[in-house]
């Protein structure tokens, strides 16, 4: 009957304190309804910042429907808008800045999180990483201009000149502003979110699993590629992500430095534009009507892309742990 009972007890859910949510106490339920509200706080901004925009983005959708899309002229005086110069603008040079920051990001967090270095050391190199996401935009885009353009331009005009065979580089005559310079300045920008987010990442995983994998016999790199890094994947993708967030809406730098120029060339060195930029030179004098319309209707696709982004990453995550699983 004792040992029944025992097991009675230790099979009631009240036993297990995870599972108390603190109803009994009037302080909890006050925090835990505040949470709630505010949650659904977060929400009804994030729909109604969806519907002020689709608002004002309805003559523009009315008038050119999903056309508006493919369009690549963009005429305020005649009333024509297309986005696709400014949707590839965009892409590309997200594409440009995630591809130098990932395997930097990664760089920067291994040796700040591993003990390659002394600690003091590895700590001032993580604060200087980090410092970088306190300078404004504008400040990084005055640098570029003043002091990173004239460093990449002769190496721009070198790849020009020696790989103008590669369409990448087919351009008579870069002139530093264009979607190269705007990528390496947005990747120089999403680094520290990058590299923060991983440090604290791969410091997270538990010790025993690196003094595990070298007491099978593991190297130090083999226990980075085969133990850490899978193990901190899904935290990868989400800095990741986050960086990606940050380059798609990036605005001010991008503008100083990739030359304004609403064109689709397969060309890294030539000028372009995206819709950021495009928001941010035109909107305070749009006329209302159907350019503020075409401006609110790139803002949209701007948020979906956004949205979309982070609904991949989502889904890569649960990819991998299905077939790690």
């Amino acid at each position: 009957m004792a040992n029944s009972l025992d097991d009675s007890n230790l099979d009631d859910e009240s036993f297990n304190l995870t599972g108390i949510s603190g109803t009994n106490f009037w302080f909890d339920q006050g925090f835990t309804q505040l949470v709630h509200l505010f949650a659904v706080i977060i929400v009804a901004v994030l729909f109604l910042m969806s519907w002020v925009i689709l608002s004002e983005a309805l003559p523009a959708i009315k008038q050119f429907g999903l056309g508006f899309l493919w369009g690549k002229d963009w005429d305020t005086g005649n009333k024509i808008f297309g986005a696709l110069p400014y949707i590839y603008g965009t892409l590309v040079s997200s594409a440009i800045a995630i591809l130098f920051a990932i395997p930097v990001g990664m760089a920067v967090s291994l040796v700040t999180s591993e003990n390659f270095l002394p600690t003091s050391l590895r700590t001032i190199l993580a604060f200087v990483v980090e410092l970088i996401a306190a300078i404004p935009s504008v400040i990084i885009g005055l640098w570029g201009i003043f002091v990173f353009i004239p460093v990449l331009e002769p190496l721009q005009k070198w790849l020009a000149s020696t790989f103008k065979w590669i369409p990448l580089f087919n351009t008579e005559d870069p002139s530093g502003t264009n979607m190269l310079t705007a990528g390496v300045i947005l990747a120089i920008m999403i680094l520290p979110t990058m590299a923060a987010i991983s440090r604290d990442v791969l410091m997270a995983i538990p010790k025993e699993l690196r003094s595990a994998s070298m007491a099978l016999g593991g190297t130090r790199w083999e226990t980075i590629f085969r133990v850490l890094l899978p193990s901190a994947f899904s935290g990868i993708v989400s800095a990741a992500m986050l960086a990606l967030g940050r380059a798609l809406g990036e605005t001010m730098a991008v503008t100083m430095v990739i030359g304004n120029s609403a064109q689709i060339s397969a060309s890294l060195l030539d000028p372009a534009y995206t819709i950021p930029s495009l928001l941010a030179n035109e909107f305070a004098e749009a006329e209302p009507g159907l350019h503020i319309g075409a401006l609110s209707y790139l803002g949209l696709i701007l948020f979906a892309l956004t949205l979309a982004v982070n609904i991949g990453a989502v889904l890569l995550v649960k990819w991998v742990g299905r077939k790690n699983q």
